[in-house]
């Protein structure tokens, strides 16, 4: 029995190990989602060049071509779809290349089927922006492009330091999520970088600057959200 059907937004699935591609695309499918499964690197490039996805949502470990580059080499190609990368690798220096990748999410296995579908919820609603091709709104006059990870002001740019911009992609993709400090440094900071939170408030306080004080909130021993305006 489908609950909260949604019309039929269509997911591509690259995962190779078939007994868990067939539990997620069943457990999708039951939800109201389409799910397109591929089985190699090569096979997820060409079926995504073929038909529209509204997200990938990809296994790294794959044959022939590895999810990094099957990303890295549909977002080179203009597709801007949401992607979360579902993979055992665990250290923080393939979280850092998922998210340079392109990623939007990453989500660890074993993982609980719930929490798979209320990440893909999170991404697929993005009910506080309104995203225009290549942009997100996020003020009348400020916009952030995804795909270049870069900030506008009256369509010039704002200058931003590297971090800055991927704590700026992390909130905008988690509209109204409490992100932890601990999520900022997995996918903002480098594996061999010191991780403290001075520097996370350091650069929180520079894009508050730009987007306004009330913008970015700290949930005191939680993290940070962007508040809904």
């Amino acid at each position: 029995m489908q609950t909260n059907p949604i019309s039929r937004q269509k997911i591509l699935l690259l995962e190779d190990d078939e007994t868990l591609s067939e539990i997620i695309q069943e457990f999708l499918e039951e939800l109201g989602y389409e799910v397109v499964c591929v089985y190699d690197g090569f096979e997820a490039v060409d079926t995504a060049y073929d038909e529209a996805f509204d997200l990938y949502l990809l296994d790294i470990k794959v044959p022939l071509q590895n999810g990094f580059d099957v990303l890295k080499q549909l977002r080179h190609e203009g597709k801007e779809n949401p992607a979360i990368f579902i993979s055992s690798l665990s250290s923080i220096d393939d979280l850092s290349k998922a998210f340079d990748s392109g990623c939007d999410d990453f989500l660890r296995k074993p993982f609980e089927l719930k929490e798979l579908e209320i990440r893909i919820k999170s991404l697929m609603k993005r009910q506080f922006f309104h995203k225009s091709n290549d942009k997100i709104t996020i003020t009348k006059n400020i916009y952030f492009n995804p795909q270049l990870n870069r900030l506008y002001e009256d369509d010039k740019e704002v200058p931003l330091a590297r971090k800055e911009s991927k704590i700026l992609k992390i909130l905008l993709t988690h509209p109204g999520e409490i992100i932890s400090n601990e999520q900022f440094f997995s996918a903002a900071w480098e594996y061999d970088d010191e991780t403290k939170e001075e520097s996370l408030r350091t650069h929180i306080k520079n894009l508050r600057k730009i987007l306004g004080k009330e913008t970015i909130v700290n949930i005191r021993g939680q993290g940070y959200y962007l508040a809904q305006h």
